[in-house]
């Protein structure tokens, strides 16, 4: 079902197998005969990408390969459409740093990804423009919210991808779907040109086919960007560097939080071959403890919740997005052109966000919760001074049937209890796909300290191996 990694491309291009233009050429092809079942792209500029193929210099890292793009991403000339309805005609002015990095790189932007509207959702069934569907079974969500990009990767129609990932939205779907998707470090790739939804939490990201993929993806985005005030000026290491080194003697965690009798399990026998196999590679498992476990996911919908309300303030009909017509007054305009351009789970969280931000409830609410993010991050330096790296699930569960109406929108963000904490925490974590032996993908978790990314990408890929 995959279309050939980073690397294999790569190697065609360089020995003269196939030209860029022929492999955008063969990526469209199956592209237009495979999308209409699935929905991951919501568009698609072939013309565009063959003028980039025509001009590719294949001596760069990521010379002449074609990245698929996340709806919420800036690419100058291409709709950024978050797939809502509020942004429907909005074409980016600019490259967000992000998409200058890739270019940079010899990369070529070609398709926008859907996902769950404004990247608020776990199942990528939120986005206006229909939901994606799992290429490994059409009945079940591909999780999200970067759920075409994930979906495409896996069903062989992307070679790699861009996400975001503010509670474990390239994490979760990379889980569902089979593939690998990392979260850096906040701070590594620059923020400028992700419409925002959580600031604090935001973070792009790469899925890929393997963890190999995903470090070269890292090397050509991560580095210092001025424009973002929260961009970090450490250095950018080659995080391929460790790949393929020994992991004996390394510590990896096991929180006793994260063997929970709510996973399912499929899940539980996944995380326990996983643990054998680092066991076998040497490594040392040490089981530790995150205290505040239970209260992430509430501490999170708080403070994500609350940015949303501030940050889509400003699509209000007037200055951005989506305008109603024969509105009668400066509120009937307001409320109107809100309604019809946000969906319902939009709406429901720019509510929660206001409710708790407001005179009275602040400090109740926004103010406890940010307290409780900071015990998080306690709890996660008080674990990385007894280990390395932890592992854990991605998800309690494989991916939900699509369009299951027993799930409660509680019970959907009760899905994000293991991909939250890195985001509170502003930690580097990666998913990479359990053997798949039958029934749906499962993913396995693991978590670093800030910046510790090229040794995650070591530990990453070991396990790939071992599991392979």
């Amino acid at each position: 079902m995959k279309f050939g990694t980073i690397s294999h491309w790569k190697q065609q291009l360089s020995s003269g197998a196939i030209s860029p233009v022929e492999l955008v050429q063969e990526l469209a092809s199956k592209i237009e005969a495979l999308n209409p079942s699935l929905n991951a792209y919501i568009s698609w500029d072939k013309e565009a990408a063959l003028v980039a193929a025509a001009s590719a210099d294949i001596s760069k890292p990521l010379g002449g390969i074609p990245i698929a793009i996340k709806d919420n991403i800036c690419v100058k000339g291409q709709p950024a459409r978050c797939s809502s309805r509020m942004l429907e005609d909005f074409v980016a002015p600019y490259n967000a740093s992000s998409i200058n990095n890739l270019h940079k790189n010899g990369a070529i932007t070609f398709g926008n990804t859907n996902m769950d509207e404004f990247a608020m959702g776990s199942h990528g069934e939120n986005s206006a423009f229909g939901a994606t569907l799992n290429p490994n079974n059409p009945l079940h969500v591909p999780g999200g919210s970067s759920s075409g990009s994930a979906a495409a990767v896996a069903a062989g129609i992307a070679i790699a991808a861009l996400g975001s990932d503010t509670g474990g939205s390239i994490r979760q779907p990379a889980s569902h779907c089979g593939i690998v998707g990392i979260k850096p470090t906040y701070g590594r790739i620059s923020r400028y040109g992700l419409v925002a939804f959580a600031s604090s939490l935001d973070q792009i990201g790469p899925l890929s086919q393997n963890v190999q993929d995903a470090a070269l993806m890292l090397n050509c985005l991560c580095g210092y960007d001025p424009k973002d005030s929260t961009s970090s000026k450490r250095e950018t290491p080659d995080f391929s560097a460790e790949i393929g080194q020994s992991i004996a003697g390394i510590k990896i965690g096991v929180p006793k939080e994260y063997l929970s009798s709510g996973n399912d399990p499929a899940v539980s026998a996944a995380l326990a071959g996983s643990i054998k196999a680092l066991e076998e590679l040497g490594a040392q498992i040490v089981e530790i403890s995150l205290p505040r476990a239970e209260a992430v996911v509430s501490t999170y919908y708080i403070i994500a919740c609350a940015e949303a309300s501030s940050n889509l303030s400003r699509f209000d009909g007037i200055r951005y997005g989506h305008r109603t017509a024969g509105n009668t007054s400066l509120d009937n305009l307001y409320s109107r052109s809100r309604s019809e351009g946000f969906g319902a789970e939009v709406k429901r969280r720019i509510i929660l966000g206001t409710y708790v931000l407001s005179s009275g409830f602040y400090d109740a609410y926004y103010t406890r919760a940010q307290k409780v993010r900071a015990l998080v991050a306690q709890d996660f330096n008080n674990a990385f001074a007894q280990v390395d790296y932890i592992i854990g699930p991605s998800s309690p569960t494989a991916a939900p049937r699509l369009k299951d109406e027993s799930l409660s929108p509680l019970q959907t963000y009760l899905a994000d209890i293991y991909t939250i904490p890195a985001n509170l925490a502003g930690l580097p974590a990666i998913s990479i796909p359990y053997p798949q032996q039958s029934g749906l993908p499962i993913g396995i978790q693991l978590q670093a300290p800030h910046f510790a990314e090229t040794g995650l990408l070591r530990v990453a890929s070991a396990l790939e191996l071992a599991l392979s």
